[in-house]
């Protein structure tokens, strides 16, 4: 095998729906506020009883099951996060033993809002390289446990959910070379800090950078996998803000390409967001088998990895 592939995808949201209605009674904003400057309309919130490795292994257990695997097929698992609570056992190991996945190499992986696109990539190096058969990789986020509720810059920006895909071996290689980097000085424009701990982010500096920085990067990640924006059937990109994923996605030139805009619905659910996206796009039938689809996450510590991968 010279590659791997994601074989299929799934994903999971909590059950109750935050209208923007419902943040107008909370704290001092409005629907056309919100709408005008972010995009997003509802959101799915998590209750006390629901924590991340639950999230996490909903998602996960429909991936497996539209892979038509079994939990022992699986030997290594990845879940992307930042809102865990404990720091042992970590969400991968607690999502392997909801499933009841055998003794498989679980880590979690730290990179907020890029997560998912930087544990999809370790996937396909320690597939290719033989240190893993199948693995699952999981982005899920409980953003509301870390939101102050009273803030109405940053509460209504944030939702919670999980996405995962199964990654295994393939003749061809449907994931492409990962393109990943960050700006480790401009760290403190995205944080989640203190005790409890609390989102924020100076909002300016990351619109500035998402819109005038990214698009160049990302189509640098293109031609890694031998591609121009306008071959691409598919754009995924972190679905952080309307107002972002917009110029964003015009400024790469994938003229031809669905763009997800989950975050009307979804909010911003950090490593949640592109496997969330990118499930809803397969279920829908909006990206067929084998189209290719860039998937591009960006956001916290200025973090960004993106690659090319094929539809399952």
């Amino acid at each position: 095998m010279n590659g791997s592939r994601i074989a299929a995808v799934g994903h999971y949201q909590p059950a109750r729906v935050l209208t923007n209605e419902d943040l107008a009674g909370m704290v001092d904003t409005s629907d056309e506020w919100i709408t005008s400057r972010v995009g997003i309309r509802t959101r799915h919130i998590a209750g006390p009883d629901e924590p991340v490795d639950e999230l996490a292994g909903h998602a996960a257990a429909k991936a497996l099951a539209a892979a038509g695997l079994a939990p022992g097929d699986i030997d290594l698992v990845l879940v992307a996060t930042s809102t865990a609570i404990d720091r042992s056992p970590n969400m991968a190991a607690r999502v392997a033993a909801r499933l009841g996945i055998p003794s498989p190499a679980a880590m979690d992986i730290n990179v907020v809002c890029a997560g998912f696109t930087h544990a999809l990539a370790t996937a396909d190096h320690a597939v290719r390289a033989g240190a893993a058969t199948r693995a699952l990789v999981i982005g899920a986020d409980k953003m509301s446990d870390v939101t102050d509720w009273s803030d109405r810059t940053t509460c209504v920006l944030v939702g919670d959910g999980a996405g995962a895909a199964v990654v295994e071996a393939s003749e061809d290689a449907g994931i492409g070379p990962v393109l990943w980097g960050s700006v480790p000085e401009m760290g403190h424009a995205v944080r989640i800090e203190g005790q409890p701990a609390r989102f924020a982010q100076e909002g300016q500096s990351v619109y500035r950078w998402a819109t005038t920085q990214l698009p160049a990067i990302a189509r640098r990640a293109c031609e890694r996998a031998g591609l121009g924006p306008e071959d691409l059937a598919g754009v995924v990109l972190h679905q952080a803000n309307l107002r972002i994923i917009e110029p964003l996605a015009e400024k790469l030139g994938a003229v031809n390409a669905v763009v997800a805009r989950d975050v009307t619905e979804s909010g911003n659910t950090s490593a949640a967001s592109i496997p969330l996206a990118l499930s809803k796009l397969v279920e829908q039938g909006r990206i067929s088998g084998g189209d290719p689809v860039l998937l591009f996450g960006f956001g916290g510590n200025l973090s960004y990895a993106g690659q090319v991968i094929r539809c399952p």
